[in-house]
């Protein structure tokens, strides 16, 4: 049974997700999650495997329903509460990391399948603005086995922006391509949605394509939202460890608290440079996150070695050996970077370095 909501106010997020919680048997897959987004905002859903990102994103689609807490599209509840509105009902669109295009329809044909009198004037010129906005102009009278996977998922994309839906989800869509080209892809679809004014939520492992896609990112881990942010909030205030040691590189230097600041190999790092969690009483074991900006290689200090050198065109990511075995990063230009093996004196500059209470050992 489907019982709607009253309307909205105008400035309603157009999604709601309330303490939606989801098990399969006897494991929980989703414990707790809220989230909003506005109309035409991107999102992406952004954690390792099995954290609950695509169970999160069928119970929006509608595939599955909600069992405890309830979701809503534009003020009204699609789910949730007894109520159940069915995907095809819900004007969500939904892209597959498969492509799934129908291999005896050309591509013209696929991207109008969900068109009302798809065969129209009104649906060939939207079929043709499509092609136009998604690189995909002169290739309609093709089939799907007669294009790269990258263009498949292009027409996958604009299948499902042709009814012009209020909400896409996209579910690892870019996971079978090469790297170069997801992050291309992955910026050409931001820039189809926000031309056709679409909201939209991204499923993905990838960080790189999750920030070159979204406004916001929704960190997950073990069910839950740990940090649903910005992405430079993300990587400068990661709001947990876990966010902290997923986004970005980096590494946690060992520490203990001082009056004025955290005592490390690296010296004393003043309050002002530290941002992050509260981190307890004087003598409290820390760890601090240093990013690679964080650590200058052409001065004096500690005395380190280098044991990895990550070449990554302007400049090298290394990864240095301090006396203790602990380890830190840094980037060296590519005409100045030390070989491995050769010593290097650290200064810590953080701006503002998290500090988070180190875990207590496990027994």
């Amino acid at each position: 049974m489907h019982t709607s909501a009253q309307p909205a106010a105008a400035d309603s997020p157009l999604l709601q997700i309330r303490e939606v919680r989801h098990a399969f048997g006897d494991q929980t897959v989703l414990d707790g999650i809220s989230a909003a987004l506005g109309a035409g905002g991107l999102a992406a859903l952004l954690g390792p495997s099995g954290c609950g990102k695509t169970t999160l994103l069928r119970l929006i689609a509608g595939f599955e329903a909600v069992q405890h807490g309830s979701i809503l599209l534009a003020g009204e509840r699609v789910s949730g509460a007894g109520s159940h509105l069915p995907p095809e009902r819900r004007g969500v669109g939904m892209v597959f990391q498969d492509f799934a295009l129908f291999p005896h329809l050309s591509v013209a044909d696929n991207i109008a399948f969900g068109l009302a009198h798809r065969g129209g004037p009104a649906a060939q010129r939207r079929v043709t603005d499509l092609l136009a906005l998604m690189d995909l102009a002169g290739l309609g009278g093709r089939f799907p086995h007669e294009l790269s996977g990258g263009q498949q998922q292009r027409v996958s994309l604009a299948r499902a922006l042709a009814p012009r839906p209020r909400l896409v989800l996209l579910d690892e869509p870019f996971s079978s391509l090469d790297v170069t080209l997801r992050e291309r892809l992955a910026a050409d679809l931001r820039r189809a949605l926000v031309h056709e004014g679409a909201a939209a939520i991204l499923v993905t492992h990838d960080q790189v394509e999750a920030f070159a896609f979204a406004d916001v990112v929704g960190v997950m881990h073990a069910g839950r939202i740990v940090q649903w942010d910005s992405p430079a909030q993300l990587y400068e205030a990661p709001a947990e460890r876990f966010v902290a040691d997923f986004v970005g590189e980096g590494a946690f230097l060992p520490g203990a608290v001082e009056t004025a600041g955290v005592r490390t190999e690296l010296g004393l790092l003043e309050w002002q440079a530290l941002g992050g969690l509260a981190t307890g009483p004087a003598g409290a074991a820390v760890e601090v996150l240093l990013r690679p900006e964080d650590i200058r290689t052409d001065a004096g200090g500690v005395t380190a070695r280098v044991l990895e050198r990550r070449f990554l065109g302007e400049a090298f990511l290394l990864t240095l050996s301090l006396p203790s075995g602990s380890t830190v990063m840094a980037r060296a230009g590519r005409h100045a970077a030390p070989a491995i093996g050769e010593a290097v004196g650290l200064l810590a500059t953080p701006r503002r370095a998290s500090v988070f209470l180190t875990p207590p050992a496990r027994a």
